[in-house]
């Protein structure tokens, strides 16, 4: 009997055993999730063990230029008269926090502008005053 063969095994009889088992594993788990994401549910557990009742199926919404991201990072200041002047653009929100980091001015402030959106959406109107 020699010392790597004790119970009939070889060391790659336990790589072939593991290897085969992992595939295998990833097989069920691979129709588990497609059986999950077929179900609709809020939760993936909650479709693979028989939660509570279906969820009212969402209608999806349109996506905006601001879902998806088309437009730019804005840093603009108000003057007096509540109008809004850019002073910079970015074209990641990162970009622009750094840069208004370390920003002590008040009328300055931050904020995404979808492309196609004008400039006066920034103003700031003064509240109607309320009968």
């Amino acid at each position: 009997m020699s010392s790597n063969n004790p119970f009939n095994f070889d060391p790659e009889d336990f790589d072939r055993v593991a290897r085969e088992a992992s595939e295998g594993l990833r097989d069920v788990f691979g129709q588990i999730m497609k059986v999950v994401g077929q179900s609709g549910s809020e939760s993936p557990l909650a479709g693979m063990f028989g939660g509570s009742a279906p969820a009212a199926r969402r209608v999806p919404e349109p996506e905006t230029t601001g879902d998806t991201g088309d437009g730019v990072w804005a840093i603009y200041t108000l003057d007096d008269d509540g109008s809004a002047r850019i002073d910079q653009l970015y074209a990641t929100e990162l970009d622009a926090l750094r840069a208004h980091k370390d920003n002590v001015d008040t009328s300055r402030r931050v904020r995404f502008l979808p492309y196609g959106v004008t400039v006066s959406v920034l103003d700031e109107v003064e509240a109607l005053p309320e009968d």
